[in-house]
């Protein structure tokens, strides 16, 4: 009998589930907490207790496969390795679009004269004895670099040759941007491979530490990791591109949540740590993205579902508004919640807050801690990112005592933005712990943290709360009410309706009074017209409330906090090749290859030599995750027009498309 293994990290649990592939059933599913640095104790954690519950054989795992919000998350919170830009043939206006200044966040830009015009030839000539002499100079801090050359999609030789020199004078990770996308758009590729090269430490140590632990349970099944468009990928090619992991776990929740529930047509809303995931679901498949996948304020060439992605979870951080009323709002930032910190360091968190809890004066730092990831002090710091990081040398430490003057706030928030710390204070986990909807860590050190809370003062004078219960209420409410906004978002944004302005609407007066069923003179009722598949470890204790107020069915299923485990084992293999040819003048098509333009005297001949290649590409890159019955689709979008009665070949674009399920191991069956 054969079973399959899912898998999924996200920021705060790392969820295993077994499925008896014969059966089509659930046989065990287990929880974890993610731990940080070393994400190999919870991945073994979630997978041990799932193979204990279910009582099966490692060996009669059939597949493996690892869905997570891991890059997702980073993405969303600014989080990410050190990285270079090689940028070739752009200028500084180009280094300036798509958002890709922001992207870089201060780490070195090296600017080079070269590059391809659009139909392949070269622009300049690249300098590699100028490039290796900047690649020297980089410091150690380094963990990548990224190389984009302009219309390297034409011709990739520059991106190729930087590539080459640089791993060979670092062995560092490269991330080439035409490997990544086969789109023009140069500055939207270069961001692309810039977020890529950041997430490729995070991503590889996700996967080593699960390898690693299928090692040793004797599991010699193949692991597959989800993409961001549900299809599954070989771990080598995840480890290469771990950008099209962004949206992997909320790609497997739409999986999860169409197989668990049946539903074809509902808004599926994910809720984990750190983020809420929408997806509108029709005909039981989700839509994908034309544009390419949209996280936080990045919109990148991935392609992936269509998902909607809002920094709002259970581990959001809990902030005051401004103004005499001082209303909440929650996230984006995730915060470790103090119920979980007192787990973890149960003395220190409680004697800090006993001694906090002694002073009539709330806490200047808001009763927030700072949490080192680390086991051994990191290379590459600034002097005050060093300052910081020696004082948490010993462990976690107030946040009053880690950062001890303004200027050293900055330094902080660069170690939070690298994933080298990370803050604790109070969440909604927490307010969920102090009303008794859940009691899996430490509600003693939830209700005193809430209580501290509490007495922050609004812009009257009045503290924000008389209680613990009191201000636990209100961060549970404020999570339903931007529950509610993220899902009026969506469906507006998802309506037939070619609605404007969906985030506008969703805050409209009207909308409210429609939610609110008035009824005066005018009569003004809403509700969302299809049903919320409501998945995530949480979702049970937060969205009955959402259905209520959105006037619609709110369906949670059964192993519904597993379904992205789930959704990583239920999906297909499915790879793509992309290519174009172009005219090359009367009579002449350009083939665009890896080698080079090819031109060729026959449109149809060229057409026929790169859809052979694109076919051998995706052909090869299934097999080599494992799929032997592999079917194979081609589109071609030839644009040609008509000048004076004879018919003008202008670009074809050719996508081959192989996909199919992974054979499951022999030894397993």
């Amino acid at each position: 009998m054969a079973y399959l293994l899912g898998v999924d990290t996200g920021g705060t649990y790392t969820d295993a589930v077994i499925l008896d592939e014969a059966a089509d059933a659930v046989v065990a599913s287990a929880k974890a907490l993610t731990s940080r640095p070393d994400l190999a104790l919870g991945v073994g954690q979630a997978i041990d207790a799932a193979l204990a519950e279910a009582a099966v054989d490692p060996a009669a795992i059939a597949m493996v496969s690892l869905s997570t919000t891991l890059a997702t998350n980073a993405l969303v919170e600014g989080q990410g390795g050190r990285i270079a830009l090689v940028a070739i043939g752009f200028d500084e206006g180009d280094l300036g679009r798509a958002g890709l200044a922001d992207a870089m966040r201060g780490d070195p830009v090296i600017r080079l004269a070269g590059g391809h015009n659009h139909a392949g030839g070269q622009v300049a000539a690249l300098d590699l004895a100028l490039l290796a002499q900047e690649i020297a100079a980089l410091d150690e801090g380094i963990t990548g670099c990224a190389v984009a050359a302009a219309f390297a999609t034409r011709n990739p030789a520059h991106e190729i040759a930087a590539r080459d020199l640089i791993r060979a004078a670092t062995g560092k990770p490269v991330s080439c941007s035409h490997d990544l996308s086969r789109a023009l758009g140069g500055p939207k590729r270069a961001l692309t491979a810039v977020l890529n090269a950041r997430l490729i430490g995070m991503i590889d140590r996700l996967i080593t530490a699960c390898e690693g632990h299928l090692e040793k349970r004797g599991i010699i099944a193949r692991l597959m990791v989800v993409r961001g468009d549900g299809a599954l990928v070989s771990a080598g090619v995840a480890r290469e591109k771990p950008i099209e992991t962004i949206l992997s776990g909320p790609a497997a929740s739409i999986a999860g949540a169409s197989w668990l529930s049946g539903e074809t047509d509902a808004l599926v809303s994910d809720i984990g740590g750190t983020t809420t995931d929408i997806c509108l679901l029709r005909d039981g498949r989700p839509k994908i993205d034309p544009q390419g996948a949209r996280v936080g304020p990045y919109r990148t060439m991935v392609e992936a579902v269509a998902m909607r992605t809002w920094g709002l979870g259970g581990d959001s951080e809990v902030h005051v508004k401004e103004g005499l009323e001082g209303g909440l709002f929650l996230g984006p930032r995730r915060l470790m919640p103090i119920s979980l910190a007192a787990v973890q360091f149960p003395e220190l968190i409680h004697a800090t807050l006993d001694r906090a809890l002694g002073q009539d004066i709330p806490a200047p730092d808001g009763g927030l801690f700072v949490i080192p990831l680390w086991d051994q002090l990191p290379a590459g710091l600034d002097k005050r990112e060093a300052l910081v990081a020696e004082r948490l040398a010993d462990g976690p430490l107030r946040l009053g005592h880690a950062v001890q003057s303004r200027m050293e706030n900055p330094a902080l928030g660069r170690l939070i933005a690298r994933g080298l710390v990370l803050l604790a204070g109070v969440t909604p986990s927490d307010a969920s712990h102090v009303l008794g909807l859940v009691a899996a860590w430490d509600s003693e050190a939830a209700e005193k943290a809430l209580t501290l809370f509490a007495r922050r003062r609004t812009g009257a004078g009045e503290r924000i709360a008389p209680d613990a219960a009191t201000l636990a209420r209100r961060i549970i409410d404020q999570l339903t009410a931007q529950t509610v906004d993220c899902l009026l978002q969506a469906g507006f944004a998802e309506d037939d309706r070619d609605w404007p302005d969906p985030v506008g609407l969703a805050r409209h007066p009207l909308a409210m009074a429609g939610l609110d069923h008035h009824s005066g003179v005018m009569r003004v009722q809403m509700s969302l017209g299809v049903p919320v598949v409501g998945l995530g470890a949480s979702a049970a204790t937060y969205y009955g409330a959402v259905g209520a107020r959105l006037g619609t069915r709110m369906v949670l299923p059964a192993h519904g906090g597993v379904a992205n485990a789930i959704g990583a084992v239920v999906g297909q293999v499915r790879m793509q090749a992309t290519g174009t040819v172009t005219s090359a003048g009367e009579g002449a098509y350009a083939v665009h290859l890896d080698g080079g333009p090819k031109v060729f005297a026959d449109r149809d001949e060229a057409l026929s030599v790169l859809e052979t290649q694109l076919r051998a590409a995706a052909e090869g890159a299934v097999r080599a995750s494992g799929v032997e019955e592999i079917r194979i689709s081609v589109s071609r979008e030839i644009s040609e027009i008509e000048v004076e009665n004879s018919t003008m070949f202008i670009e074809a674009t050719l996508r081959v498309e192989a996909s199919g399920r992974p054979r499951i191991a022999d030894d397993a069956m």
